[in-house]
């Protein structure tokens, strides 16, 4: 019809709802020049879920520099806007199963959506069609059983690990009674009403990952994050599955020792309020 791809950023930025992201999501910029050079053709917000969307459109077929374009504006923006969630939404008129198959599977491990964009025409109007042809990958959390093991086996095979779960365990006992720990294989947990709460994963000596799960709402969670950024703590959020994760060692984990008790004192705080609402519903 002799449109070009300007008058199709446009028909998103206007009524960015045709998308079919979601009806609270709204249009924040158009072609935002990036610090690699290029420009992010729409840039989209859902305030109720602190959500933002890259979104990358092109007339034909989609390519190799279209994927890698989305990829790179998705990773600025998240980049610079760190407390919200992100995706990289493609648009195009054809994705081919050979770039399909790619875009599958960058998307298990970045967020990445694609979206075919079709002009229909119907009496003697057109109407834009967009249909999601791939949505974020969800991996199926599946209960797989570890193997338990005791406290002996980790004495002796990781005792530097053990020794930090414990101490964080006896620290934080006084306020919080109910704290456990749980023995596996591959990590030690520590739990409180029956769940797990904390992760400390094996590493090469003397390294170690812990794991700390906060399912909770975005205004908690940017409460903790902002936290740990103002006490220079390191640290990756997985927004997929809400785990924050610290890359440590006995000796770092002893430097921060008291800014890590109180960053677990109020993910055990959300516990137990989550715990006294659900004791209430049961009521």
């Amino acid at each position: 019809l002799g449109l070009d791809e300007y008058w199709l950023q446009e028909q998103i930025y206007s009524e960015p709802s045709i998308l079919g992201l979601g009806d609270n999501v709204q249009s924040i910029r158009r072609e935002k020049r990036q610090s690699s050079g290029g420009k992010l053709d729409v840039m989209l917000f859902d305030q109720d879920q602190n959500t933002m969307y890259e979104v990358e459109v092109m007339l034909g077929d989609t390519d190799p520099s279209h994927i890698i374009r989305s990829l790179e504006y998705w990773d600025v923006e998240r980049r610079k806007y760190p407390q919200r969630q992100h995706y990289a939404v493609l648009v195009a008129e054809r994705i081919t199963r050979r770039f399909y198959n790619v875009i599958q599977m960058l998307s298990m491990n970045f967020p990445m959506i694609a979206i075919q964009v079709e002009m229909i025409k119907i009496d003697d109007s057109y109407v834009l069609n967009f249909v999601k042809v791939l949505d974020v990958y969800e991996e199926i959390e599946m209960d797989i059983p570890e193997e338990s093991v005791d406290e002996q086996y980790w004495n002796k095979n990781n005792d530097w690990i053990l020794r930090s779960a414990s101490n964080f365990k006896h620290m934080l006992e006084p306020e919080f009674p109910g704290l456990g720990m749980n023995f596996v294989k591959t990590y030690i947990a520590l739990t409180f009403g029956n769940k797990n709460i904390v992760n400390f994963f094996k590493r090469a000596k003397p390294n170690f990952k812990v794991e700390v799960k906060a399912r909770y709402t975005m205004d908690i969670i940017d409460k903790l994050k902002a936290y740990l950024n103002e006490n220079n703590l390191t640290f990756e959020f997985n927004d997929r599955y809400k785990i924050f994760v610290f890359s440590l060692n006995e000796k770092v984990m002893k430097s921060i020792e008291k800014t890590f008790k109180t960053f677990l004192t109020m993910i055990l705080y959300e516990v137990v309020k989550d715990k006294d609402a659900s004791e209430d519903d049961n009521e």
